[in-house]
């Protein structure tokens, strides 16, 4: 079960790193290179959205059925494991929530620059005539 959350951390340090390679000032061919390729490996990646979404809705179906320790029946162990699992799954939902936010800032981010590159370029073909 951990090899799943492991992968998704994996991500979002990958996309994480990629984000800030794409805000960092770099010269225009480096940035250009850099847009390319994310560009390209965008849509490889975007599986980890319904990836993501599954362990979303994993979490949550547990969340509904996972057995409450409330009670004075409960022993310390029992309470401590009970909480332990919460803030796991709360740990979880922020991998989760992390990696679709940062897929979906990345994609910004290339779209922006793209979209300046062809501002750009109009601007240079207005200017010659």
């Amino acid at each position: 079960m951990a090899l799943q959350w492991m992968i998704l951390a994996c991500v979002v340090a990958a996309e994480a790193a990629v984000a800030v390679m794409l805000t960092l000032p770099a010269p225009r061919a480096v940035r250009k290179q850099i847009v390319g390729v994310t560009s390209m490996l965008l849509q490889p990646f975007a599986g980890i959205l319904p990836f993501a979404a599954f362990q979303l809705l994993d979490i949550y179906w547990k969340n509904e059925h996972r057995l409450m320790c409330t009670s004075e029946i409960c022993t310390a162990d029992e309470r401590i494991r009970f909480e332990k699992s919460i803030f796991k799954a709360q740990r979880n939902v922020i991998l989760c929530v992390s990696a679709c936010l940062l897929y979906w800032c990345i994609f910004l981010i290339c779209k922006y620059n793209k979209d300046i590159k062809a501002l750009e370029e109009t601007e240079k073909h207005l200017k010659e005539e």
